[in-house]
């Protein structure tokens, strides 16, 4: 599932530019001229690092997350060679399944929450371990009630173990400048209707110390390890309530959750807007996220284009060093520009997820709530703007969403192809799982 960019954030996009670049045309005819696929540090600089560094909580960690995961699945937690939700695969189909996860029948059945995103520990780093052996697995969800009940708690994150089958929710936060915070939302300013809108997060990626979450209009929103909170070890700070976030009084809260994670920058595409999914956008959508491993590391995005849209869409390539500093810090430097190496038109429509390895990419398609999935192998592409290609397709389960590469091999310098992961979106016919390319 995925959203188009909205009215309001249309016209908010639009006032950012002055009148006169605004009435210009894109940089180029070319949908895949790279200066379209630009990005730059948003306004505030270190504004936002500041301001999650000054909330007066107790931090916690990856591994305090991983030793505190409180929810298994009722039924089957984890698969091998197999779905652990029959379910989530659809009659007729054959899925190659490497692994399975599972949620809760709370969290399977909820239409509040829709999963999108995923991340692995092998994204995080060439080994593919955390600390003291864990390899967890990260799948984002987004509030799909849209304040329909009077709160719009924005993105959580699933914290999961993929052997045991135990996760755990984080929420992300956006910190305010009075020692406050809200959850994510399209716009993070209460005058704007967006404000009233979740946001849908469509992939992450996690890489060393830092989660990059797609936000789908601008870029990407940026969020630390480091600076997790436990609510529930701060004497300020409580899990009583489910229908409160931020300061409340001297009590600070987070919808139930335990640990909240305060965005600390973020990436916004410099090009004009122009029509979503017409040869005449500059600016791309930036629905999921992935990392490419073979050879120089980079992020690799690209943007969700319904069939009946006048193209099929984009992606596009980052080398993702270029987005830090020599100590491996975030660059927060508002002058600074991220420029993307290599785009490409996608073949088909209706792409949820995508990734790179070899010079191939690998997509994912949705076909409604009871369709298979399908991914998409292409041919390598050895240009940096092309139209891709496909070579072979092979089933999914229902409702893919976002791809993350977990590498083959024990040499992590020259890794082999291995398995994908991916996620299933649809109430009752979710789980997190990975499958074998063929």
């Amino acid at each position: 599932m995925r959203r188009r960019r909205s009215l309001a954030s249309l016209a908010a996009l639009f006032l950012a530019f002055p009148l006169a670049a605004a009435l210009q045309a894109p940089a180029s005819a070319s949908e895949l001229t790279l200066s379209n696929f630009e990005l730059r540090p948003n306004a505030y600089g270190t504004d936002l690092q500041t301001r999650a560094d000054a909330l007066p909580l107790v931090k916690g960690t990856v591994t305090t997350i991983m030793n505190d995961l409180n929810r298994l699945s009722e039924a089957t937690p984890v698969a091998i060679n197999n779905a652990c939700n029959s379910a989530a695969v659809a009659s007729g189909s054959t899925v190659a399944v490497e692994r399975s996860v599972c949620f809760t029948n709370g969290d399977n059945g909820t239409t509040e929450w829709y999963p999108q995103g995923v991340t692995t520990v092998a994204d995080m780093q060439a080994d593919r371990v955390w600390g003291n052996g864990y390899q967890p697995v990260l799948a984002s969800w987004y509030d799909h009630n849209d304040n329909a009940d009077g709160m719009v708690k924005g993105i959580r994150i699933s914290f999961m173990d993929p052997y045991t089958g135990r996760y755990r929710h984080v929420l992300l936060v956006y910190p305010r400048a009075n020692g406050d915070y809200d959850t994510i939302r399209v716009s993070e300013d209460p005058a704007d209707p967006d404000y009233n809108k979740a946001l849908h997060g469509g992939g992450i990626l996690w890489y060393g110390n830092y989660l990059f979450v797609a936000d789908t209009a601008r870029g990407f929103r940026m969020f630390d390890m480091r600076r997790i909170y436990d609510l529930g070890a701060s004497t300020n700070g409580t899990t009583s309530s489910p229908t409160l976030v931020g300061l409340h009084g001297s009590t600070y809260y987070g919808y139930g959750y335990r640990y909240i994670m305060p965005q600390v920058g973020s990436w916004t595409a410099t090009a004009p807007t122009g029509t979503t999914c017409t040869t005449s956008d500059g600016s791309p959508n930036f629905s999921y996220v992935a990392l490419d491993r073979s050879g120089t590391d980079h992020l690799v995005s690209g943007e969700y284009c319904a069939s009946t849209e006048a193209t099929n869409g984009r992606v596009a390539a980052w080398r993702i060093s270029d987005a830090f500093d020599a100590s491996g810090n975030l660059v927060m430097n508002t002058a600074y520009r991220w420029n993307a190496d290599a785009a490409y038109k996608l073949p088909v429509s209706n792409v949820q997820g995508a990734m790179r390895f070899n010079g191939r990419w690998y997509l994912s398609r949705s076909h409604g709530e009871t369709g298979a999935g399908t991914l998409y192998t292409t041919d390598p592409v050895t240009s940096s703007t092309t139209t891709l290609t496909v070579a072979k397709q092979q089933d999914l389960g229902i409702g893919p969403e976002d791809l993350s590469h977990w590498q083959g091999g024990s040499d992590p310098a020259n890794p082999t192809l291995g398995t994908i992961w991916t996620v299933g979106e649809h109430p009752n016919k979710r789980m997190v799982y990975s499958v074998y390319p063929q």
